[in-house]
């Protein structure tokens, strides 16, 4: 059989599966989701691979083969779909074919632009498979949001990356990294994103699926990937669904007590705004691929340690491309209606006013502003200690000539707003006198970070640091 080529097209793909007698399963489709399963047949020699396929599309059918669930196209329904239909092909196919093939159930549930919905459409997709005959099932789990304007085109879209997944598997795309840039496929930009991705069982005993969340943005599947405190990998819709969002951009390397300072001289005043109170905050910190690729290169060590450092604290981590905060908050608007705050420091407001950034607009400065400030969304400005020991705050900062009117405008109407809650004695703090502190391995360091992560830091040498046991 021929191996593995990211060039093959999709129907060639198709068929190299088919030829593959090992690998043999059901395909399990719900909603708009039922293009994969045609490329196999369309392929021709499906015989080799198809065990059965199905599209439980009426609802009341769907509860009665997979029980009921709180939403129809959710990652809770796609992992039922894909428990129902393995043990299925256990009990009736093991005694008889366990010892030959490597049982697989791909299944997806998607909802695709129709007469009635225009809203976002998206899926879950998912595949369980047996690294080799007899084996324990694995799992790769995956969420895309569909980017095409027709239904049509949307389906067929689906179909491609199905197909690709499960060509990779089959056929030895080579590890989960590879596996990733081959989802996209035949496909050109702009047509599908994938935003989470979920690799889990024996077939995958060393992968960091927080690695795997960053491959999706280094590779250019997504824009943005989201990691909780645990390390669990979410998806946006389920984390930001109409809740407040107060989303901290940084390096994080370290991070200070000025962070954490900062971050709750914004929270008492977030909360306090309209739409924010009755509901739950969710709270991000949010590093960009320009703050990871510091240097030119990506240390994946490095990353992990920020995003272990953030856990430490109990935060949720975005892991994002979007260089510009207009961009960012648009992004965040996908998901929710409720406020948005953007904690930062004086130096990250003067970037915000800095309008080599916006070259690329048409309306240059005014048209970023103007998408930036959407409605609920605020500045929360932390003061800053200059060299020379002044205290530059919303009130006495500077923009560049000719924009103080506009930002005077922005003031007044409280689309940014000063910080006043905060410890005057951290703004000495500055990250990269506590990297040199660290590597030195000066004892100053400690009173300049959080609490929590000291103990991290030390027992794993984070940062250029001396590794030791904490007792």
């Amino acid at each position: 059989m021929k191996t593995f080529d990211s060039r093959d097209g999709t129907g060639e793909k198709a068929l190299q599966v088919n030829l593959d007698s090992e690998f043999y399963g059901t395909f399990a489709e719900i909603g708009a989701g039922q293009e994969v399963a045609r490329h196999f047949f369309s392929a021709g020699g499906a015989a080799g691979t198809v065990a059965k396929t199905m599209s439980a599309y009426d609802m009341t059918f769907s509860d009665a083969i997979y029980g009921t669930s709180r939403r129809y196209v959710s990652r809770e329904r796609l992992e039922t779909m894909l428990a129902h239909e393995g043990r299925l092909l256990l009990e009736r196919l093991g005694s008889t074919l366990g010892s030959e093939k490597r049982f697989f159930v791909f299944a997806d549930t998607v909802a695709a632009r129709s007469f009635r919905r225009h809203d976002e459409s998206h899926g879950w997709m998912g595949l369980r498979f047996q690294h080799e005959p007899g084996a324990e099932f694995s799992d790769i789990i995956l969420h895309v949001r569909m980017l095409d304007a027709q239904n049509l085109t949307q389906q067929e879209a689906l179909g491609v990356v199905g197909v690709n997944l499960i060509h990779a598997v089959c056929c030895g795309a080579g590890g989960p990294k590879e596996l990733i840039g081959a989802l996209l496929d035949d496909l050109s930009p702009g047509r599908i994103a994938v935003d989470m991705i979920r690799f889990s069982g024996p077939a995958f005993p060393e992968v960091d699926n927080r690695i795997m969340g960053l491959e999706l943005v280094v590779q250019g599947l997504t824009k943005a990937a989201l990691f909780r405190a645990d390390g669990e990998v979410v998806q946006a819709a389920d984390a930001f669904y109409k809740k407040p969002i107060l989303v901290e951009r940084g390096s994080f390397r370290p991070v200070t007590v000025v962070t954490n300072d900062m971050l709750d001289g914004a929270r008492a005043l977030f909360e306090r705004e309209s739409g924010v109170e009755e509901r739950q905050a969710e709270i991000l910190m949010e590093i960009t691929m320009k703050n990871l690729l510091e240097g030119g290169e990506l240390d994946l060590r490095d990353f992990l340690d920020r995003v272990d450092m953030l856990g430490a604290l109990g935060r949720t981590v975005l892991i994002s491309n979007y260089g510009e905060y207009y961009r960012l908050v648009n992004y965040l608007m996908i998901y929710t209606e409720g406020p948005i705050g953007l904690p930062m420091g004086i130096p990250g407001l003067a970037e915000i006013f800095n309008e080599k950034h916006y070259e690329e607009l048409e309306g240059g400065i005014l048209e970023a502003l103007g998408r930036l400030f959407k409605k609920n969304v605020r500045l929360y400005v932390y003061p800053f200690l200059g060299a020379d020991g002044e205290l530059v705050t919303c009130e006495n900062f500077r923009t560049p000539p000719g924009l103080e009117h506009l930002y005077a405008h922005l003031r007044e109407n409280g689309s940014i707003v000063p910080i006043t809650n905060f410890d005057r004695s951290n703004l000495h703090v500055r990250s990269p006198e506590v990297l040199r502190l660290i590597g030195e391995g000066n004892p100053k360091w400690e009173s300049m970070v959080p609490a929590e992560v000291v103990p991290l830091i030390k027992e794993r040498g984070l940062f250029g640091g001396r590794s030791c046991h904490v007792g």
